[in-house]
């Protein structure tokens, strides 16, 4: 379905990630790192379509999950917005993001009947959104967490702590799973937030399956055999590999795993050919300035808005 909203930006929604990758494939070629959310989650739908397997049928989201290429009045696409998150609210994720447009999708989906819970994404574009939904709909505005997108175009790997890296095997699934939980947890924690169990990517072992028959999950383990810590690092989308989730239990933590870790695997990407990145949480300091002293430089801020329906009298 098309809005087209007078000769201003065009809204253009796919029900499908396929035809999606092709409209918005030179868009998300040329500003990849901006684009490797939508890129790799839009991907990864992709390959689980093709396999005939689509985990959307167990989310029951009250919509159809869609994409979104925005174009200017030229036909160009100049940003691109999806709403796939299996989570509630079932937040949309969008690129930078023309005002105009962010409130044009926002009365776009309030005319549909779509309530939008959550807007993640660039800002100011996602805010814009968040914002215009709430006026719309006479609900409530709360920012959720500010997060930040980095690059590294070089890296600086600190020595190697005692022990070895290796891929998570599928063994190693209930564990990564367990520890995908506790590191949304405990980075609410060290930003000061309460814990929000509701809060970021949800996985379940299926999931984590996936990820571990992808090879994307990595583990460091000492040598006595204990394994101490998870870095994620997601298959290139459009030559942009990102790192995440990472993870240290707290009884394994200063001894500059993470640090040696995330510095290898980003090393091991840059050689490849590949462009690096990972999203911190600008509220943690100790992520921002461990990420920093690698090498990375911060990209854009990003924030995730929360829309809180009005309460019923």
């Amino acid at each position: 379905m098309d809005h087209d909203l007078g000769g201003a930006y065009a809204l253009e929604f796919f029900d499908d990630p396929r035809p999606f990758l092709d409209a918005a494939g030179q868009l998300l070629g040329t500003d990849p790192v901006l684009g490797s959310v939508i890129a790799s989650v839009s991907e990864r739908t992709a390959r689980e379509l093709a396999d005939g397997h689509d985990s959307w049928a167990g989310v029951g989201a009250p919509f159809e999950r869609w994409w979104l290429v925005v174009r200017d009045p030229a036909g160009e696409a100049v940003s691109a917005v999806m709403r796939t998150a299996p989570f509630k609210p079932h937040p949309t994720f969008a690129m930078p993001m023309p005002d105009a447009a962010a409130r044009a999708l926002a009365v776009a989906l309030h005319e549909r009947g779509e309530h939008l819970g959550g807007a993640n994404g660039a800002l100011p574009g996602a805010e814009v959104l968040a914002r215009a939904t709430a006026e719309l709909t006479g609900g409530e505005l709360v920012v959720d967490k500010g997060t930040r997108l980095w690059e590294a175009t070089s890296v600086e790997v600190p020595p190697a702590p005692e022990g070895r890296l290796r891929l998570a095997t599928e063994d190693d699934a209930a564990l990564v799973l367990a520890w995908f939980t506790a590191f949304h947890e405990e980075a609410d924690e060290q930003a000061g937030r309460e814990p929000d169990p509701t809060s970021g990517e949800h996985n379940t072992l299926d999931s984590v399956l996936v990820r571990i028959r992808e090879g994307v999950e990595w583990l460091w383990e000492l040598p006595d055999g204990t394994v101490a810590h998870l870095t994620g690092a997601g298959l290139p989308s459009y030559g942009v590999s990102r790192i995440g989730p990472v993870y240290t239990p707290r009884e394994h933590r200063g001894r500059g795993i993470a640090s040696y870790v995330v510095g290898e695997l980003t090393r091991r990407g840059l050689e490849a050919g590949h462009r690096m990145c990972l999203f911190t949480d600008r509220d943690n300091p100790t992520s921002n300035k461990i990420y920093a002293a690698l090498g990375y430089e911060p990209v854009v801020d990003m924030a995730e808005h929360l829309v809180r329906r009005p309460a019923t009298p």
